[in-house]
């Protein structure tokens, strides 16, 4: 991900959450030295991505989306896959992420890739004070 993809990036954002990250946040993530961002175009149009943070012996996902238009065609299944071969690359530990409880599509697609439940992050959602499940993929490194 580039400043330049930040349009579409934050056109998928605010399709796909109610309390959608700002551009300036996206723009800060870009700078932070450990965090790392992918995107999948389909020719000139972004149509996902997915924000991660290298830390010393784990991956931590802090944002995946797919543009409605493009959603259940593997695209999401790509990125998190990349996401996995870095920390396979670097012989981390693990990659951990949050998701909604009440994100079913997205649990199963991360169950589907070898993520298991590791714990709950209680009223974790402030737009609802909804639940976030602590999901986690061993890598062996």
């Amino acid at each position: 991900m580039i400043p330049a993809d930040l349009d579409q990036v934050m056109a998928i954002e605010r399709a796909s959450f109610p309390f959608p990250w700002s551009t300036r946040f996206f723009l800060e993530e870009l700078r932070v030295e450990c965090a790392r961002s992918l995107v999948v175009e389909i020719g000139t149009r972004v149509v996902g991505y997915v924000l991660f943070w290298l830390l010393p012996d784990e991956i931590d996902v802090h944002n995946v989306a797919v543009h409605s238009e493009f959603r259940r065609r593997g695209i999401g299944r790509v990125l998190l896959e990349q996401v996995v071969e870095q920390g396979r690359e670097r012989q981390l530990s693990k990659v951990t992420l949050e998701v909604r409880e009440s994100n079913i599509p997205a649990q199963m697609l991360y169950r589907s890739m070898g993520f298991t439940h590791a714990g709950v992050r209680k009223g974790y959602y402030a737009d609802n004070g909804e639940d976030a499940l602590i999901m986690a993929l061993p890598l062996g490194g």
